[in-house]
């Protein structure tokens, strides 16, 4: 098998959010070999840049020539280059290697220091623009390019058609500094323009998104992937990387390239729980009689998951046979839209539960959860806002979330007595989809021992 291989050019971020360290972060986790020839070492955190040392411009080359000269190279990133002497060796040697580079113009961090010399702008527009096929600008550097506010969309465009033709190829103009709901960022490319839309999303912890951007990029070149395809992909990863931003620091935390590899790993790890759940729950005889008319999902969210997409269910859930359950389909991520909306609530209270079933309501299950030592809460659903009923998926939020808060904390078993045309349900929460099914069980056998005393 061959792995892509990747090469930054970049500076070096003490504080492990930007620069090089994001950008081999970027790399593995899309599946590429990342190598690195430093241009500066910074001391920095994450709310301030304390002092930077450039390295001679003769030893970055060095580093790029050796790598390139043994391993080889199929696609190359630059980041911070901070002086006219670094962009020119840089530029230089990046012309004789022949595989596609993204260029991250690189002026300001996250926290305000200039990384970028005031009269090395014009050597990067001279010298490097010229030898890249992808240029990622935001929206305040594609000023300091073109010379012009950029504020609009409509801006976005024009200055990435003004920047083209500095040389390179294809140029995107990121929206995140644009005001408006939405973060597009715009694409020229071989004449036209894409813009491609994204979710605002609200977060301090932002620092190396344009590292992590642009490295995206090239590792998906790098993959041999088409250029906007690229882009596209990039955009996505680095807004899953900004949603699962690192909170530390007392300024802009940093974003968490590696989340998209772990959230990889985590599901296959809760398919494979959901799956062993749902084959126990399968050997359990007479369970069957616990079904709701509805039937039975069983959930798990993988750890810090926030999404739909992070959840995996079964899609056709579980059915009544006789008095046994069935599973009528495989455990796939977003298998189950209202049991994952519970399991979602739960585990935005507290990151110890993680998956949830649902049973029928009987007063005598509730009693048998009870008598194990169970914490059990509840909510009535005839005192749902109308504000609520009208969005699509918020009742089974709004009720989860009724029920912690007057318990004061997540409980082992949540139940609601119905409303009109809606079926009264229990809902077991655990730790895991095993520990679910293991928690049934014992309440299915306390729940039919009482039946038979009576």
């Amino acid at each position: 098998m061959r792995i892509p291989r990747a090469l930054t050019v970049a500076g070096s971020d003490s504080g492990g959010g930007a620069g090089i360290q994001a950008d081999l972060k970027t790399f593995a986790a899309l599946g590429v070999h990342g190598m690195s020839a430093i241009t500066s070492i910074t001391a920095q955190n994450t709310y301030q840049v304390t002092r930077v040392v450039d390295l001679d411009p003769d030893m970055v080359v060095e580093q790029i020539r050796v790598c390139v000269e043994d391993i080889g190279v199929d696609s190359i990133k630059t980041g911070m280059l901070h002086t006219s002497e670094i962009i020119r060796a840089v530029a230089s040697e990046l012309k004789k290697i022949g595989v596609p580079v993204v260029v991250d113009p690189v002026m300001v961090a996250k926290s305000g220091a200039p990384l970028l010399k005031p009269d090395a702008i014009e050597s990067l527009k001279s010298e490097l623009l010229p030898v890249a096929a992808v240029v990622t600008p935001n929206a305040r550097e594609a000023e300091r390019l073109c010379g012009f506010e950029v504020r609009s969309v409509e801006d976005q465009a024009r200055a990435a058609k003004e920047i083209a033709r500095m040389g390179c190829r294809t140029v995107v103009v990121k929206g995140g500094h644009v005001q408006g709901p939405k973060v597009v960022d715009v694409v020229y490319h071989e004449g036209e323009v894409v813009k491609l839309e994204g979710e605002r999303l609200e977060s301090k912890n932002t620092h190396g998104t344009g590292c992590a951007f642009a490295s995206a990029i090239a590792a998906h070149l790098a993959h041999g992937r088409e250029v906007v395809e690229a882009v596209r992909l990039a955009k996505e990863f680095v807004a899953d990387a900004i949603r699962h931003g690192l909170d530390f620091g007392r300024g802009a935390g940093p974003i968490n390239p590696s989340w998209s590899t772990l959230r990889k790993a985590l599901l296959l790890e809760s398919c494979e729980n959901v799956r062993a759940a749902a084959e126990y729950l399968e050997s359990v005889d007479g369970a069957g009689v616990l079904c709701p008319e509805s039937m039975i999902n069983l959930a798990e969210v993988v750890p810090f998951g926030e999404r739909i997409e992070d959840v995996v269910g079964l899609p056709g859930r579980i059915v009544r046979v006789g008095n046994k359950l069935r599973v009528s389909s495989c455990p796939m991520p977003g298998g189950s839209k209202h049991l994952a909306s519970a399991v979602l609530t739960a585990h935005s209270f507290d990151k110890r539960f993680r998956a949830a079933m649902n049973v029928r309501f009987d007063e005598g299950i509730v009693e048998a959860a009870r008598h194990l030592g169970l914490s059990v809460s509840s909510y009535d659903r005839s005192k749902e806002p109308p504000s609520i009923k009208a969005i699509e998926g918020m009742t089974i939020r709004w009720g989860v979330s009724e029920a912690f808060k007057a318990a004061g904390r997540v409980t082992d078993i949540i139940y609601h007595k119905g409303d009109f045309g809606k079926e009264p349900m229990i809902l077991i929460l655990g730790s895991d989809a095993i520990d679910v099914v293991k928690k049934f069980h014992n309440i299915f056998n306390r729940y039919f021992s009482q039946k038979t005393k009576e």
